[in-house]
């Protein structure tokens, strides 16, 4: 009876892994535009002005992400989308992430990028970007005029939302994360 058991636990897990490989391309962009909208969503609910600040920047990235923490050592990575507002045009985007410092957890979060001008989107579907030092700072609103309600200024220009989902995590720690077109889906 045990041995059924094992075998049948073994063929499920055998046929989800297949199923999770043998996605198209067009299932795996399709569920990249799902959760971005998921994490969309959360936001506009969490922070309603964000949704006309987003609809009338020049554009706007969205990624759901998940990271881990063991001891002194931790990754993550995601996936997201970039939009031209103007256009609507949708570049598939992921990221990764290293960590090094002293730290125990699981956490999933979402990132959302509000880009002012189009040169500024365009810099960061094309080149790409990569963060130093400890990113998962909670955001605050600043006092300036400028500014966007619940973000957090990341370069001049472009302002960052962060929603933790789930998790737990105790860290002190330097991480490095980039954000990149996925060659994959694009």
């Amino acid at each position: 009876m045990n041995r059924v058991r094992l075998l049948t636990v073994f063929a499920l897990i055998l046929v989800s892994a297949l199923t999770v490989i043998a996605k198209t391309k067009e299932e795996k962009q399709a569920d990249a535009r799902k959760k971005a909208n998921q994490v969309l969503a959360r936001l506009y609910k969490a922070s309603p002005s964000a949704e006309g600040q987003i609809k009338t920047a020049a554009g706007y990235a969205a990624f759901s992400n998940a990271g881990m923490k063991i001891l002194v050592a931790g990754g993550g990575k995601g996936q997201g989308i970039a939009v031209d507002n103007a256009t609507q045009k949708v570049v598939y985007m992921k990221m990764r992430e290293v960590q090094a410092g002293l730290g125990m957890g699981v956490k999933k979060f979402s990132t959302i990028f509000v880009f002012e001008s189009k040169d500024k989107l365009e810099q960061f579907i094309n080149s790409g970007w990569e963060f130093g030092g400890q990113t998962t700072a909670a955001a605050k609103t600043n006092d300036g005029g400028g500014s966007l309600q619940g973000a957090v200024s990341v370069s001049p220009g472009v302002w960052m939302y962060q929603l933790t989902d789930k998790g737990l995590a105790l860290e002190l720690t330097g991480k490095g994360t980039k954000y990149s077109k996925d060659d994959d889906l694009n």
